[in-house]
C-alpha cells in the first residue's frame, strides 16, 4: 500500500520541484551589467545631499535599555529613523520635511534643501518639534515616527509624532497671515489619547476608516503596551517574541476615531480611542509596517499588517460610521504554491508595505517587504498580484497571488520600508526599498540563525539570546536597491548603475515632487547615520499627470480644475480618493491619495502618474472617487492634459 501510493505520488512530486527549481533558475537570470547600465541611463538623480544632525545636542548611537534588555541593545536600538514630505507652510508643493533623528531624538520640521523662498532665503529656520509643556521623560521615551495629517481640516497640515514609552502627540498647526515663515510657535502640541499609556509605536497611517468622511489615525504597536523598554533604571524582566513565526504576543492596534476639531489660535481636536481587534492573534501581532488602501472599489480602506516573527494579516473593512468591523481574508493555497506564498499564512518579518498599479490594468497590487539578504533567513519579499476576482472577497478569499521571484523582486536585504514611484515617468513604476539592520565590524548572522532555530521555549528570555551590541554586525553593508522594469514583467536593480549603492541603514522613503515639474525625489531616514535627500533632476521625462485633490467644504459647490499648484489654497486633502486615469491607447493607472502607509516613511499626500513619450496636449480621461465630509461618495469624471492639476472636488 505504501509503496503504491509512493509511486502515484512519485511523479508529480518531482515534477512539482523540477518545475520549481526550473522557475527559480529562471527568475535569477538577471539582465548583464551593459543592459543595466543602458536602463540606468534613463534616470537622472543627483548625488545625495546630507542631512545633518540639529547641532547643539548630545548625539548617542545606541539606546540606553532596560537592564533585562542590555545585552541585546544594538538590536532593541534599531528603530526609530523617520521621514515625511509634505506641504505645510501653504506654498502648494511638498518641500517640507518632518525628519526623526534616532542620534540626537529630535523631530525636526525643515525645508527640503535647494527649495528657497521667493526672496533666495530659507523659507524658514529648522524648527524643532519639542512635545513642550507636555509631560515628556527622555530618558524612558523616545520618537520613532512622524507623519502629516490635516486633523483640523482647516487645510493646515499638522504633524503627528509617535513614540516608544508614551502615547502619540499632534502638533496642530496655528494658521497664519500669508507670508509669515513657520517657527516652533506656529504649533501647539497636544495629547491625542486621553489617558496616558506606555506605547510602543512603530508603524501608523491615517485613513478614513469608518467611511465617515473624516481621516482618523491608526497606531499599531510592537512590543506589548505597558512594557519598560527604555527604562535603563527599570527593574523585573521585559519579554521578547515568543517565537519567530507565529508570535501574537505584541501591541495593541489602536485606531483614533476623528469626532471635532477647532481652528485658530488655540486649535483643539478631540478623537474617539477604540480598538476594534482587542487581543486578539490578529489584535497583537508585532507590526512593523501599516497599509491602508481601497482593494474593493467601495471607498473603505482596507487593511494590510506587516507583522514581524508572524503572518502578515489582510483585513477586508466592513465598518460604517462610527463602528469599525474588520474581517479576515486569506489567500488560497494549491499542491504546487508554498504554505508562505499564501496571503496570510507567511512566517516571514514582514518590515514594510506599498500599493501600486504594477501591469497598469486598474488594479492595485501590493509588495511587503521581509529579511531577503544573501546567506540570512532565506526569506522572501513578497510582490501580491490582484487577480481582479471581484468574488473572492465574498468568500473571504483575497485575491492576490505572489510573484515577486519571476518579478525579480524576491532577494535584495534586510529590507523595511519601500515605496513605489515612476522616476522617469516612463508609465512603468520602479520600486526603492530601505534595507539594512545593525552597522558595525563583527558578524553576527551566525548567532542570529542559532537563535532562530533554536527552542521557542526560550526565545522570550532575553537573557538566553546572543549578544546583540553596538560594534555588532547584521546586514549593515547592503546597499538600497532600486529596482527598475527591465521588461513589461520583470524588474533589476540598478542602485549600482547610478551611483546610489552607498551603504546606508536606512528605515524610511519619504517621497514628493518637491520642485513642481513632475519629478519625483526622496528622502532616505537612515538609522544612526546621516539621513540623505536625492533630487530628481530628470529634464527629459516623459509626460506625467499630477493631482492636488482637495475637498471643498461646501458639498454643493461645483468641482473646480486648475492648472498647476494650490499656493495659499487651504482645504483638506481628499485622504483615500481613487484615480482611474486611462490614456487613448487604453491603458488604465489605479492610484489612490496616500494618508501614510508603510514603516517610517511617507509620500506626500499628491497623486503622480507617469505616462511615457506620449504628446503633452493628450487627453486624459479620469474617473475620481471619494467621500465629502459628510461621508457622502462621489464620483467625478473629468478630462485633463498632462501635467499639474488642483481639484477641487465638489459636485
Amino acid at each position: 500500500m505504501t509503496g503504491t501510493i509512493a509511486k502515484r505520488y512519485a511523479g508529480p512530486v518531482v515534477a512539482a520541484v523540477l518545475m520549481l527549481l526550473t522557475g527559480i533558475a529562471a527568475a535569477d537570470r538577471v539582465p548583464d551589467a551593459e543592459s543595466a547600465r543602458d536602463l540606468a541611463t534613463r534616470f537622472q538623480l543627483a548625488p545625495p545631499v546630507t542631512l545633518y544632525a540639529v547641532p547643539g545636542y548630545p548625539v548617542k548611537n545606541v539606546r540606553a535599555v532596560h537592564p533585562s534588555l542590555a545585552r541585546i541593545s544594538g538590536w532593541v536600538s534599531s528603530f526609530g529613523a523617520s521621514a515625511a514630505l509634505g506641504d505645510v507652510d501653504g506654498t502648494g508643493l511638498s518641500k517640507d520635511l518632518c525628519l526623526v533623528d534616532p542620534r540626537t531624538d529630535l523631530v525636526t520640521l525643515q525645508p527640503v534643501p535647494g527649495t528657497p523662498g521667493k526672496d533666495g532665503e530659507p523659507r524658514y529656520e529648522t524648527i524643532v518639534l519639542d512635545p513642550h509643556p507636555l509631560p515628556y521623560d527622555p530618558a524612558t521615551m523616545a520618537p520613532m515616527g512622524c507623519m502629516f495629517a490635516g486633523l483640523k481640516e482647516d487645510g493646515y497640515l499638522d504633524v503627528v509624532v509617535y513614540f516608544w514609552g508614551r502615547t502619540p502627540i499632534a502638533f496642530l498647526q496655528i494658521p497664519s497671515t500669508p507670508g509669515t515663515k513657520l517657527r516652533r510657535e506656529s504649533f501647539k502640541a497636544v495629547e491625542l489619547v486621553d489617558t496616558p499609556e506606555r506605547w510602543f509605536t512603530n508603524a501608523a497611517t491615517t485613513a478614513d476608516f469608518d467611511g465617515s468622511g473624516h481621516v482618523s489615525l491608526l497606531f499599531a504597536n510592537y512590543f506589548p503596551d505597558g512594557a519598560d523598554i527604555l527604562n535603563a533604571n527599570g527593574s523585573g524582566v521585559n519579554s521578547m517574541h515568543n517565537t519567530m513565526s507565529r508570535s501574537f504576543t505584541g501591541g495593541r492596534k489602536h485606531f483614533l476615531l476623528w469626532k471635532s476639531a477647532s481652528s485658530g489660535p488655540d486649535p483643539e481636536v478631540n478623537l474617539r480611542h477604540v480598538v476594534p481587534l482587542g487581543d486578539s492573534e490578529i489584535g497583537r501581532g508585532w507590526t512593523l509596517a501599516v497599509g491602508a488602501a481601497d482593494l474593493e472599489g467601495n471607498l473603505l480602506p482596507d487593511l494590510y499588517l506587516a507583522n514581524d516573527f508572524g503572518p502578515d494579516r489582510l483585513l477586508r473593512n466592513r465598518s460604517t460610521p462610527g463602528h469599525l468591523a474588520f474581517e479576515l481574508v486569506e489567500g488560497e493555497g494549491g499542491f504546487f504554491i508554498p504554505k508562505s506564498a499564501v496571503l496570510g499564512h507567511d512566517s516571514f518579518k514582514g518590515m514594510g508595505v506599498d500599493f501600486a498599479d504594477v501591469d497598469n490594468n486598474g488594479l492595485l497590487d501590493f509588495f511587503v517587504s521581509n529579511i531577503a539578504a544573501p546567506y540570512s533567513l532565506n526569506e522572501s519579499h513578497m510582490m501580491w498580484m490582484n487577480t481582479g476576482d471581484k468574488e473572492a472577497w465574498d468568500r473571504g478569499v483575497a485575491p492576490f497571488v505572489q510573484k515577486s521571484e519571476p518579478m525579480g523582486l524576491s532577494r535584495s536585504g534586510w529590507g523595511w520600508d519601500a515605496k513605489f514611484v515612476d522616476l522617469d515617468n516612463s508609465g512603468r513604476v520602479q520600486l526603492l526599498q530601505a534595507t539594512g539592520f545593525l552597522k558595525g565590524d563583527v558578524n553576527r548572522w551566525p548567532e542570529l540563525q542559532s537563535l532562530a532555530t533554536s527552542n521557542d521555549q526560550i526565545m522570550s528570555h532575553p537573557e538566553y539570546w546572543p549578544s546583540f551590541r553596538l560594534g555588532d554586525d547584521l546586514s549593515g553593508h547592503q546597499p538600497n536597491p532600486i529596482f527598475a522594469r527591465v521588461s513589461s514583467s520583470r524588474f533589476v536593480n540598478i542602485a549600482s548603475e547610478l551611483g546610489l549603492d552607498a551603504p546606508y541603514v536606512t528605515r524610511g522613503i519619504a517621497v514628493a515632487d518637491v520642485d513642481g515639474f513632475g519629478a519625483l525625489s526622496f528622502v532616505y531616514a537612515n538609522q544612526w547615520e546621516d539621513s540623505v535627500y536625492i533630487h530628481n533632476e530628470c529634464v527629459d521625462c516623459g509626460a506625467f499627470l499630477g493631482l492636488h485633490l482637495l475637498r471643498q467644504r461646501d458639498p454643493a459647490a461645483p468641482t473646480i480644475v486648475t492648472a498647476g499648484h494650490p499656493e495659499g489654497v487651504r482645504l483638506p486633502h481628499a485622504i483615500g480618493a481613487t484615480v482611474l486615469a486611462t490614456t487613448p491607447d487604453g491603458r488604465r493607472f489605479a492610484t489612490q491619495v496616500d494618508g501614510g502607509n508603510g514603516h517610517s516613511g511617507r509620500r506626500s499626500p499628491d497623486i503622480h502618474i507617469g505616462f511615457g513619450n506620449i504628446p503633452r496636449e493628450t487627453i486624459i480621461d479620469l474617473e475620481i472617487k471619494w467621500r465629502t465630509l459628510a461621508g457622502e461618495v462621489r464620483t467625478t469624471k473629468l478630462q485633463v492634459q498632462p501635467g499639474w492639476h488642483t481639484v477641487l472636488l465638489g459636485l
